[in-house]
């Protein structure tokens, strides 16, 4: 799987998550994933809330449209994105040429 995929009402996005990584930023990763580090810890589900916010942020959307779908309790995690698929698309690709 890419980093992301498009559906029809959204993206799939795969992320790698560092926890405890000392401020919270969204970045391109390989092919396989972004990465996101975050300054909260892994307990009660704290990493996983900021994750949310994170990338509700990063792609412009309400915290609502963000669900965790796959990797709960694991570093690599899979969300749905949702919304126009096109646009968050460009988003999820703007992280790799801001990388390059």
């Amino acid at each position: 799987m890419a980093a992301w995929a498009e559906r029809d009402d959204g993206i799939v996005l795969a992320v790698r998550v560092t926890p405890r990584g000392g401020r919270d930023a969204l970045a391109a990763g390989g092919d396989a994933h972004v990465v996101a580090r975050l300054a909260a810890p892994p307990v009660d589900g704290k990493a996983n809330a900021a994750l949310l916010a994170l990338v509700a942020a990063t792609f412009g959307v309400p915290r609502r449209a963000v669900r965790l779908i796959a990797g709960d309790t694991a570093r690599l995690k899979r969300l749905h994105i949702a919304g126009d698929p096109h646009a968050l698309a460009k988003i999820a690709a703007s992280l790799y040429e801001v990388a390059a």
